[in-house]
């Protein structure tokens, strides 16, 4: 009876485990299937083309990760190798666990007030960019510091039983083998970056141009995939919105690819 159960319960599992990969691949499957005979040179590089989307897209990721990546490692840091539990712990994963509850268009009006009016950042990247790096700290910080906890205490104890420092053991071992949690948590935050629309649209804006500085306005990608398909007349505006999100798309998997062998490359070297 116990082994039919655990036969049951196996099935179920590969049926959801089925179910979830072939959602995914449907989605894509069908994206892909509209959008890519759409995708031509002059849709990509000529006069209405979406490459100054393209690059504004890059200039968000890069920017935001810049900001969020720092704070949310090192917070990460202070909460798994240094903060006792207390307080101040309770108080930090409140904090992080609210951050990671507030709807995107709550994150979009604070940035619209405080950065782009009270600061007198206007729409820019960077009041777009320091909006979405709050949104994925908690991404950041709650995968690094699981990723964290999973290092193995030995390996500290080793460390210091060597004569290390507690900084030098941190940065030299403990980080390193945490790293593919890290870049985990890296991946998650591009991909809502990335994905991301009404914050960006109330922060950075949306002029359609190759920005010259963090100080400019630019579209993304995603904010760019909006307008297309609110505005949709005809087939072939209809197709313009696809192929714009293949290209979304095919963006992601290769940011995701590259961060995984950097991983893996720094996995190898350690």
């Amino acid at each position: 009876m116990r082994k039919l159960k655990d036969n049951l319960l196996k099935i179920v599992i590969y049926i959801c485990s089925a179910l979830t990969v072939g959602v995914l691949v449907w989605i894509i499957g069908y994206v892909l299937y509209r959008g890519v005979g759409y995708i031509t040179p002059d849709f990509l590089v000529g006069e209405d083309g979406i490459l100054p989307m393209i690059i504004s897209t890059l200039y968000m990721i890069l920017l935001s990760i810049l900001i969020a990546a720092p704070i949310g490692i090192f917070a990460a840091i202070y909460l798994v190798e240094y903060a006792k539990q207390g307080r101040v712990v309770k108080i930090i994963r409140f904090a992080t666990e609210s951050l990671a509850g507030i709807p995107s268009i709550i994150y979009g009006l604070f940035g619209m007030i405080f950065f782009v009016t009270f600061l007198h950042f206007g729409y820019s990247l960077l009041a777009g960019a320091l909006t979405l790096s709050i949104m994925v700290l908690p991404t950041i910080i709650r995968t690094t510091e699981e990723s964290l906890k999973a290092v193995p205490e030995m390996y500290r104890e080793g460390s210091l039983g060597l004569g290390a420092t507690r900084l030098r053991t941190i940065f030299k071992l403990v980080l390193p083998s945490a790293l593919s949690g890290i870049v985990t948590a890296i991946i998650l935050s591009i991909g809502r970056i990335v994905g991301e629309t009404a914050a960006v649209y109330l922060t950075a804006g949306m002029t359609p141009q190759v920005p010259e500085s963090v100080m400019e306005s630019g579209r993304t990608l995603s904010v760019h995939l909006y307008m297309l398909a609110s505005e949709v007349t005809d087939e072939h505006a209809f197709g313009r919105a696809f192929a714009t999100a293949t290209v979304l798309i095919v963006m992601v998997l290769i940011i995701n690819l590259l961060a995984n062998m950097t991983a893996r490359r720094g996995s190898a070297e350690k």
